[in-house]
């Protein structure tokens, strides 16, 4: 047997003409992303000695302000004890790797960044549950891959695929890394060579079609460089699902994926026109050039939502818009949920829908609030406490009921005017009160907060997640009345101490339905096994969700988290047509992360 040190030095010396060791580039993830977290390693909450919580770092707007009512609102509400402190492990423990040395003897001078070092390799084997970031912190992930492998064109991912299956080596796509459903756990039981593509060198938007309004892009670009990139040609893709700063087209496709701007872009599955993948049978790739084929089923079909069970997403025809003109946040104050639901059923019947339209339930309404920074000055304090005032007094607002839809207006300014006036109109009819730009921006920033904060919380002994599901419009109210009770009943089984925190989020509008986000969480002080505890609550709370009329899933996807509610959602003869599709495409199941079925 080869020592590993010695194969990482063979092919170091032969991998490529740029003649750089090759861990100075595979660190470079690691340079700016945590190992056991979420996001930017200088980002980060933290507790100061004043009571304030504080985002550090200058990557968003809020960074670096104090936020002086979240650590009485975390305590009084959520139940967190911020007494508690629970560090995590210095240093995260790795297996030694599994090597086929025919297929590392097959590979040298083949690819130019190729890694066997133990952070690489637990970086590529996880995504971002709260199970996943638990072991991290405190435990150990029960199989990693063993190498880490850069691909940077079509033609390497078709070599990588050939030797693979020459070699019998298993195969796991890594994009973004950001799935919460479990994908790129490695199978405990799997005893071949595991290796990661990584696809983030293939980042490019290789051309932009002004006439048609399509772009052909790599599929390892993430969505914030997708953008900035676009943005030289004046348009966008318009696709942000909350993980777009990390996230990648090709995830989005293998997830088939959902963004907060879905009434102006569409899903994934509306913006994708075709995909370029390498299967284990050879390259799947449609014509590129028509708007619309009725040629057959269509193949893309076959690949959105396939998770990485089937092969290797190299780019994607998608479409594309002009920039807008104008974007703007508001948000509008409810009395209640039930209120603010019923505006959102009639506003899904007026089709008349801003880019993006959420309503959050009172829980998660004081939590943004909770997160609002320091007046700048006095009269910025002054008319803090004036708005206060006015809200709860003289308009009768409940602070314990109230909610908020916070809303993103998106085009020209004929547009937005026209739209304005139709969504206030609509919500003055429920009683709705306009808040501001400033209300509906905070609302945006919490969620891309929340990973943040999930992270924040477990230092203190609270273990919180979300999931989501897509349900008829007429079952919205019950899924979510379930899910609250069947969650308390649970964790008051489990010897839970304080109530659970338990919030909704109608995220999307549909004509036939909506998304419903939760978040819910609870302190594990004195529970033996918390991991095993939240994830029987979560698998309750999906059952209710089924058993009410809800999806597995809207856009989080299945991956191995979900995939034993998947002969409810798709049926016997749907499981059976799903595990022919894959023997046909992948024999000697090379791609075997065991996603979907």
């Amino acid at each position: 047997m080869i020592r590993i040190q010695q194969l990482h030095t063979q092919i170091s010396e032969t991998a490529g003409s740029k003649g750089q060791p090759l861990e100075q580039k595979t660190q470079y993830k690691l340079d700016w992303f945590k190992n056991n977290g979420w996001g930017y390693k200088d980002t980060k909450f933290i507790l100061e000695q004043d009571g304030a919580v504080r985002l550090t770092g200058n990557k968003y707007r809020f960074s670096n302000q104090k936020m002086m009512k979240f650590k009485e609102w975390a305590e009084a509400k959520v139940g967190i004890d911020l007494s508690l402190n629970c560090e995590a492990q210095v240093e995260i423990p790795a297996d030694p790797p599994i090597i086929n040395e025919q297929f590392v003897n097959a590979i040298q001078g083949l690819f130019n960044e190729v890694s066997f070092n133990d952070a690489q390799r637990i970086l590529h084997s996880h995504g971002h549950t709260m199970q996943e970031i638990y072991e991290l912190r405190h435990g150990k992930l029960a199989r990693i891959v063993d190498c880490v492998i850069y691909i940077s064109s079509h033609a390497q991912a078709e070599t990588l695929v050939k030797l693979a299956q020459e070699h019998n080596v298993m195969l796991c796509v890594y994009g973004g890394g950001t799935n919460v459903t479990w994908a790129l756990q490695c199978p405990k039981e799997e005893r071949r060579m595991i290796v990661s593509v990584d696809m983030s060198r293939m980042n490019h938007v290789r051309s932009v079609d002004r006439k048609n309004m399509t772009a052909l892009v790599e599929a390892g670009i993430t969505g914030k460089d997708l953008e900035k990139e676009l943005s030289r040609y004046g348009v966008v893709c318009g696709h942000e699902p909350d993980s777009v700063e990390f996230s990648t087209l090709g995830g989005w496709i293998s997830t088939r994926a959902s963004g907060m701007k879905k009434n102006r872009y569409g899903n994934i599955e509306d913006i994708v026109l075709s995909v370029k993948v390498v299967t284990p049978t050879g390259t799947l790739q449609q014509s590129l050039d028509y708007p619309r084929v009725s040629s057959g089923p269509d193949l893309n079909q076959i690949i959105l939502g396939s998770e990485g069970t089937l092969g290797i997403i190299t780019e994607a025809v998608i479409k594309i818009k002009a920039q807008p003109e104008v974007c703007k946040y508001e948000s509008i104050l409810f009395h209640n949920f039930a209120l603010g639901t019923e505006f959102m059923y009639r506003l899904s019947r007026s089709k008349v829908w801003p880019a993006s339209v959420r309503l959050v339930d009172n829980n998660q309404f004081q939590f943004g609030m909770a997160l609002k920074t320091m007046p700048h000055n006095k009269r910025e304090e002054f008319m803090d406490k004036i708005k206060k005032y006015f809200v709860t007094q003289f308009m009768q607002f409940d602070p314990d009921q109230m909610c908020l839809v916070t809303v993103v207006f998106e085009g020209t300014k004929q547009e937005i005017e026209f739209q304005e006036k139709k969504v206030f109109e609509l919500a003055k009819f429920y009683k709705g009160f306009r808040a501001g730009a400033e209300n509906g921006e905070r609302g945006y920033f919490l969620t891309y907060m929340i990973a943040y904060l999930r992270d924040f919380a477990m230092q203190f002994q609270f273990i919180a997640e979300s999931f989501e599901t897509a349900v008829g419009w007429k079952n919205v109210p019950s899924v979510c009345e379930n899910i609250q009770r069947r969650i308390v009943e649970e964790c008051q089984k489990r010897g839970v101490e304080k109530e659970p925190f338990v919030s909704f989020r109608i995220s999307q509008v549909y004509d036939s339905g909506a998304t419903i986000y939760v978040y819910f969480g609870f302190g594990y002080k004195g529970i033996e096994d918390p991991v095993k505890c939240y994830s029987e609550i979560e698998d309750a709370a999906r059952e209710e969700i089924m058993k009410n009329g809800g999806s597995i899933s809207h856009h989080h996807g299945v991956g191995k988290l979900r995939k034993q509610f998947m002969q409810r959602q798709i049926g016997d003869t749907g499981v059976e047509i799903l595990k022919r599709i894959k023997q046909q495409i992948d024999p000697k199941n090379i791609f075997g992360n065991q996603n979907l079925i």
